[in-house]
C-alpha cells in the first residue's frame, strides 16, 4: 500500500489500533506499548519501538502512517524559543512553536491553514484559509514539538494559539486535545491548555458543554464595535456584546478565568481613551486582559507602540481595576509571529528535523 493511501494513526489512536490488534490477532497491551511509545518515549518512527518484534513493527509500518508532514524550516532563538514550519502532504503550511520560560515548557500549535477570520494586521489570514486541520495533523504538531524536548524537559501548557481560528474546527481539534490530556497521552491538566478565539458565540457555548473545560482566550483587539470592525472583519457578523455574553456563560460553567487578548498598535488602538473604554468593558468580569505589544509583519502598515504609550495604556487599566499582563514578545528574529515563517521561507528547501 502507498504511502499516501495509509490512514493516518494520530487521526484516532485508539480505534485504530484497536482494529489492528483485533485484525492482527495482537494482544491489546500491544496498543499499549504503542501509544506509550508515542506519546511518553517520543518515537520518531516504528523501528525504535523495541519492545514488538520486527514483524509487528513491519506490519504496523505497513498499515499506517506515523507522520503525515515534513519539517520545512526549523527556527531557533537565543531565548529558546524553537519554530517548525510543517509542510502537509496536500501541500499546505503551517506553523508551530515551543516556548521555554523558566519551568514552563509551552507549545502554541495550529489548526487551520491560513485562517478567514480577516485581522488585518495577521500575517495568517493574509492569504485566507485553505482548509482545516485533521486530528492527526494537530497531534503531530504537539509530538514534533515534544521531540525537541531534552530528555529532562517536559511539555507542561499548550496554547491554541497558531494559525487559524480554532472554534472554526472543534470537531477535530478536541479530539486533539483529548490525546494531549488523558493520563496515557501527555498527562496535561485542562487548566493547562488554551484555546483562543477571535469570538464564535455558538462554539463558545459548546465549549462549555464539553467534558473538559479547557482555558477560554478570546481575541478582542479593540474596545468598540466600530473599532474591531476594522480590525477583525468578522465582527461586522457577530459584535462585542454578544462574545462578552458567551465568555461571561463559559465562566459561570467552567469556573475557569477568561483571558482577553489585546495586540497593542501604534496609533490604532492603544490611546488613553481606548484604555479608558477597555477598563469599563472588563469592569467587575473575573478576567485577565493580556495586552501584546504588536510583531511587526513584513508588509503590513502596523507598528509597536512606543514605551511611553504602553505604559500609559498599563497605568489606566490598573487605575480602572483591570487585572493586566504585558506579553513579553518572543521569538522576534525567528518570524516567531503565526503566519510570518510561512510567508518568508515558503521557498526555501525542506530539511528532516533530526
Amino acid at each position: 500500500m502507498s504511502d499516501s493511501a495509509k490512514p493516518h494513526l494520530l487521526d484516532s489512536v485508539d480505534a485504530s489500533l484497536a482494529q489492528w490488534a483485533a485484525e492482527s490477532n495482537v494482544p491489546r497491551y500491544r496498543a499499549a506499548q504503542v501509544r506509550k511509545w508515542l506519546f511518553e518515549k517520543r518515537a520518531a518512527d516504528w523501528d525504535v519501538m523495541t519492545d514488538l518484534s520486527k514483524p509487528l513493527r513491519a506490519d504496523l509500518a505497513e498499515r499506517f502512517r506515523l507522520w503525515t508532514s515534513t519539517v520545512a524550516k526549523h527556527t531557533q532563538a537565543d531565548d529558546g524559543t524553537e519554530k517548525l514550519l510543517l509542510s502537509l502532504a496536500d501541500g499546505g503550511q503551517i506553523e508551530c512553536v515551543l516556548l521555554r520560560d523558566t519551568v514552563r515548557r509551552t507549545i502554541c500549535i495550529s489548526t487551520q491553514v491560513g485562517c478567514g477570520m480577516g485581522c488585518v494586521f495577521c500575517a495568517s489570514g493574509l492569504d485566507g484559509v485553505d482548509r482545516n486541520l485533521t486530528t492527526g495533523e494537530i497531534v503531530e504538531q504537539i509530538l514534533r514539538l515534544q521531540r525537541l524536548l531534552t530528555p529532562d524537559e517536559r511539555l507542561s501548557h499548550i496554547v491554541v494559539m497558531g494559525m487559524g481560528e480554532p472554534l472554526a474546527n472543534l470537531d477535530r481539534l478536541l479530539p486533539a486535545l483529548g490525546e494531549a490530556h488523558r493520563e496515557d497521552g501527555l498527562g496535561i491538566s485542562a487548566r493547562r491548555i488554551t484555546i483562543s478565539t477571535v469570538g464564535l458565540p455558538p462554539a463558545i457555548d459548546r465549549l462549555a458543554r464539553h467534558e473538559q473545560n479547557y482555558r477560554l482566550a478570546i481575541s478582542l483587539h479593540a474596545p468598540n464595535d466600530d473599532l474591531r470592525n476594522q480590525l477583525v472583519p468578522v465582527n461586522k457578523n457577530i459584535g462585542l456584546e454578544p462574545i462578552l455574553a458567551a465568555a461571561d456563560r463559559y465562566f459561570d460553567v467552567s469556573g475557569r478565568r477568561i483571558t482577553y487578548e489585546y495586540v497593542l498598535l501604534a496609533d490604532l488602538n492603544d490611546s488613553p481613551d481606548h484604555a479608558r473604554q477597555l477598563a469599563r468593558i472588563l469592569h467587575g468580569r473575573e478576567a485577565l486582559l493580556n495586552v501584546i505589544p504588536y510583531n511587526p509583519v513584513a508588509g503590513l502598515p502596523y507598528g509597536t507602540p512606543t514605551a511611553e504609550t504602553r505604559q500609559a495604556f498599563r497605568t489606566i487599566l490598573e487605575q480602572g481595576g483591570v487585572r493586566v499582563k504585558f506579553r513579553h514578545r518572543k521569538g522576534d528574529r525567528i518570524d516567531a509571529a503565526c503566519g510570518q515563517l510561512r510567508r518568508s521561507q515558503q521557498a526555501l528547501p525542506l530539511v528532516e528535523l533530526r
